[in-house]
């Protein structure tokens, strides 16, 4: 048996850490999988998921929910219509008004492609204590928020 010295709280950290940069890079690694599975690229496969997430939205809510200009976001949106994976839809009361829907058949290939590591996270997480679990979600909001200002500042800067 190995006698390990107990971890301190600045190792935790330190850690931790490294875990998220992990993380981060698999997610990466995955996002960049499914991109190519779909013939997207990145920005068109952020533009898909925010879609998936969140629903219908106009070309202006997608392009705030993904960072894109309204520019960007009108290009990123055509090139998924030409493929089938959403359609601008008109608003019956004001025609005027067209939002932004992802199609059945991108929402089965995202189902397919992310579905089972979306499954095996909730066992990982059934495996978690009620406390567990409400302290990742806390750093998991928290570190989105952090990451999403630090992208701001960074743009900033430039």
């Amino acid at each position: 048996m190995i006698d390990r010295m107990p971890d301190t709280r600045e190792q935790l950290i330190a850690d931790i850490g490294r875990a998220v940069s992990e993380f981060q890079d698999a997610t990466d690694e995955v996002d960049e999988a499914g991109a190519a599975r779909l013939g997207v690229n990145r920005t068109d496969l952020r533009c898909l998921n925010a879609l998936n997430r969140h629903g219908a939205l106009t070309a202006g809510a997608l392009a705030t929910a993904v960072g894109l200009s309204t520019g960007a976001t009108t290009i990123a949106v055509d090139r998924l219509v030409r493929q089938g994976y959403v359609e601008r839809v008109r608003a019956d009361q004001d025609r005027r008004r067209i939002t932004i829907t992802i199609t059945p058949a991108a929402t089965a290939l995202i189902e397919e492609l992310w579905g089972p590591i979306e499954e095996e996270s909730h066992e990982l997480l059934r495996r978690r204590s009620q406390a567990e679990l409400k302290a990742i979600r806390e750093f998991l909001r928290e570190g989105a928020e952090f990451q999403t200002d630090h992208a701001a500042r960074i743009r900033r800067e430039t």
